[in-house]
């Protein structure tokens, strides 16, 4: 049985959970979000508490099992706390504006790269150097953040280039010349 599975997902409060026959909804104060219900799995509300159920033992439902709870998990995390990630940019005259919902950013390149997300995820700009990601949906916020990461990835000489806070790079050393006697 799934370690991940078993554990039962607590319903925080402002938080509200419906389920249907095959899929769940999850609605809160940062936003709402739904998701499909394998038919190999069951989802049980009980006592303020989620819990998700194999139906049977076979590979599919196993492996359904501690994905689907993990997911709900997020869900419920998402819509009340929601997620975020920081990206840094790096390097001599790089940086990044917001305009209009449009982040432009000025990566080295002989143009602008504009960049417009989904409009559930939300882009901010504290200050030239960082851009915030946020957003209720793990997944989106995720692919969001490396999508922008992908315009620019940093680079392992001189490490210039967008990353995540936090994220280390490891550094090469460039070329030496050849001192010959």
């Amino acid at each position: 049985m799934s370690r991940v599975g078993k554990k039962p997902i607590p319903i925080l409060e402002g938080v509200k959970v419906e389920i249907n026959k095959s899929k769940i909804k999850v609605k809160g104060p940062k936003g709402e979000l739904e998701r499909e219900i394998p038919s190999a799995v069951k989802v049980v509300i009980k006592d303020g508490q989620i819990l998700v159920q194999r139906l049977n033992e076979d590979k599919r439902s196993k492996s359904l099992h501690g994905t689907l709870r993990s997911l709900i998990f997020n869900m419920v995390k998402g819509v009340s706390e929601g997620f975020e990630k920081v990206l840094e940019v790096v390097g001599m005259g790089y940086k990044a504006t917001l305009e209009n919902g449009v982040l432009t950013l000025r990566v080295g390149y002989s143009h602008l790269v504009r960049y417009t997300g989904p409009e559930d995820v939300g882009i901010e700009v504290p200050n030239p150097n960082t851009i915030r990601v946020f957003g209720c949906d793990k997944q989106k916020v995720g692919e969001v953040a490396a999508e922008i990461r992908a315009v620019k990835k940093p680079e392992p000489y001189k490490g210039k280039g967008i990353r995540y806070k936090g994220e280390v790079i490891r550094r090469k050393v460039g070329k030496a010349a050849l001192v010959t006697k």
